[in-house]
């Protein structure tokens, strides 16, 4: 029989210490004896593991999961984050760090660039999406694990790294030296003005700079003549509540409730309100869709009870739960459940979910119907006295089914999108006048900013698509001309000219957002009744 290893105890005791505080709050000493038994099973198990099972079982993974196991007992949204996950994690929150820009993800044992940040290192020296990182520091990453190729990649702001790119097409490694430097994670992904008078911002999801870039974005706007704006929050999976809160107080005056957390332990009740005067007052629409989340929803939430800003779209996620994120031990993580948020009408607008969370986690691929049935419980209203309900998501003031990218694409298509298939077409093309390795174009077609999508280009889709082994359903690429004809546009434009102007140019297509442009005269009543509350209000 095998010596048993030692555990790392300290690890599950801290663990452990942290559940029973965030658990039990003032009932930890009438169930201390409990919670002991309790942890005299789990260590056992855990001994009787290390001990007997039949293959070596490294001591983290085994906490790891342990851990993972408990908070999946508890609600879909609380769970674990081993170290790197943790770091990973606190990098989006923080919205920077320092290295080349890119995303990595192994493929067949070869380190490929998923994605590039706008701006970085590796956008200014023109390494694409697809290409494969194939030597880092004159060593061969074939079969490198993404935490080996991270560790070299990235490192002190002004220091380089030599890498050698293989590129379809191209023979042989492209190599080049690369400055490392702080790289920003913008969350505003698209800020410009549709018309002379109406602008639009494009919040992608929330992290410690959201606040400051949507205020400059405003700014800027303000500065084009904007009397009207469109803020759209579709696909945006939330992140940090102050930010939530200080992003609609620039929307909404100073005193305003916006969110409400009840929670099991006292300090988890708060009431949040503005304490700015708001950036901007005019006409506003809100753009939703089935995967707004949590932070978005509370700012749509807010802006909807004090009849601030029309919502257009879908009807959103419905997460309501508040995470606490704590750093428990060597490097790892909890985001734990420790309260329920309220908009200002007192809506709680988290969806119920089953035992297994299945129906819950796949409801954005579930269909939506304009009209849902409603307990009387669930009734509230804004402060203009219009009728708005829980119990499920916020509903918007004007229903328009769009799910990708406002389109309502078929199955078929909508198979496409997952798999990015559009992606991975646009890198056939390169921009005109672009000198960043403009030796590694070979055989890409070159595309000025503007261009068009034609049908020879669909025709030329649908003949990579077969080349790709993808099957096409004729009935449905003829019906959804006009979404492959928008999405090769805007995956091309993302490649190659940038995300705003992908924005600006899928917006012209987008059938929800034109449809909520044909309400902007009810957004301006909702504005009216908005100005004479606060007006009514201030001379009290």
């Amino acid at each position: 029989m095998r010596t048993p290893r030692v555990f790392p105890v300290a690890l599950l005791a801290v663990v452990v210490s942290a559940l029973i505080g965030g658990f039990f709050g003032s009932n930890v000493l009438a169930k201390q004896d409990q919670v002991t038994q309790h942890y005299r099973v789990f260590t056992a198990a855990l001994a009787a593991i290390d001990r007997e099972y039949v293959e070596d079982v490294p001591s983290d993974r085994l906490v790891y999961g342990a851990v993972s196991g408990m908070l999946q007992t508890l609600d879909p949204h609380s769970s674990f984050f081993d170290p790197k996950q943790y770091a990973q994690m606190r990098e989006r929150q923080e919205g920077r760090y320092y290295g080349l820009g890119i995303s990595i993800q192994v493929i067949d044992g070869d380190i490929t660039v998923m994605s590039i940040f706008e701006g970085s290192p590796a956008y200014k020296k023109g390494i694409r999406r697809g290409d494969v990182i194939a030597r880092i520091e004159g060593q061969d990453t074939k079969n490198w694990t993404t935490d080996a190729a991270v560790r070299k990649l990235k490192g002190p702001k002004g220091t380089t790294v030599n890498i050698g790119i293989r590129r379809p097409g191209v023979d042989g490694l492209i190599d080049m030296t690369v400055e490392r430097d702080e790289v920003n994670i913008t969350t505003v992904r698209g800020v410009f003005m549709l018309d002379a008078q109406t602008g639009y911002v494009k919040l992608g999801d929330f992290s410690e700079t959201s606040d400051r870039e949507v205020g400059d974005a405003i700014e800027k706007l303000e500065a084009q003549g904007m009397k009207r704006l469109v803020f759209d929050l579709r696909d945006n999976p939330g992140g940090p509540l102050e930010q939530a809160i200080r992003i609609a107080n620039r929307f909404l005056p100073r005193g305003d409730m916006i969110v409400y957390t009840r929670g099991r332990v006292p300090n988890a009740d708060q009431d949040y309100r503005g304490t700015e005067q708001p950036d901007y007052t005019g006409p506003m629409l809100v753009l939703v869709n089935r995967n707004s989340a949590s932070a978005s929803e509370i700012v749509t939430g807010a802006l909807q009870d004090h009849d601030r800003g029309l919502v257009v779209g879908e009807r959103t996620f419905g997460k309501a739960l508040v995470q606490s994120v704590y750093r428990i031990s060597e490097g790892a993580g909890l985001a734990l459940t420790t309260g329920r948020y309220y908009t200002p009408s007192g809506r709680m607008i988290q969806r119920p979910w089953d035992g297994a969370f299945d129906e819950y986690l796949t409801y954005t691929m579930r269909e939506q119907v304009e009209e849902r049935p409603h307990s009387a419980a669930e009734l509230k209203y804004t402060d203009a006295g219009r009728k708005v309900y829980g119990g499920g998501g916020i509903e918007p003031d004007k229903f328009f089914v769009g799910p990708v990218q406002g389109f309502n694409p078929t199955r078929f298509s909508r198979s496409l999108y997952a798999r990015q298939a559009f992606e991975n077409y646009a890198e056939r093309y390169t921009a005109e006048g672009d000198t960043r390795m403009s030796a590694a174009t070979k055989g890409r077609k070159h595309l000025a900013r503007g261009f068009a999508t034609t049908d020879e280009m669909l025709a030329d889709f649908k003949t990579f698509l077969q080349s790709e082994k993808i099957k096409v359903d004729e009935e449905a690429f003829t019906k959804d001309a006009d979404f492959l004809k928008a999405m090769i546009h805007f995956q091309i434009d993302v490649a190659l000219f940038g995300i705003s102007e992908a924005q600006k140019n899928l917006i012209a297509r987008d059938p929800q957002a034109q449809y909520a442009l044909a309400q902007f005269g009810d957004a301006v009543k909702l504005t009216e009744l908005a100005r004479n509350r606060v007006g009514a209000k201030g001379g009290n």
